[in-house]
């Protein structure tokens, strides 16, 4: 009888290992959601280099996009244009 119960306490004990022991279970499912957040990160970090490359290659080769930043971002004018400024 005394052997049954050490060896139900023996398995007891290993499962309890396998669950939460170094590298059991537990640690193996949040491995995998950490995973997941790392892939979906990845992928964002994708998407946007994808953006950037698009917006290179626009700049590039796009002079209408050249025009277009000039005017938005830096307040250029070309010639010929009427430039009016209202006092405060």
């Amino acid at each position: 009888m005394k052997v049954g119960r050490y060896l139900l306490l023996f398995v007891v004990f290993m499962a309890l290992i396998i669950s939460f022991g170094n590298r059991g279970l537990v640690d193996n499912y949040k491995m995998r959601e950490k995973l997941q957040d790392l892939e979906k990160a990845n992928e964002n970090i994708s998407d946007a280099n994808g953006e950037l490359k698009r917006t290179i290659m626009l700049l590039r080769s796009d002079p209408a996009t050249i025009e277009r930043i000039a005017r938005d971002e830096l307040g250029m004018v070309k010639p010929g244009d009427f430039v009016y400024r209202f006092g405060k």
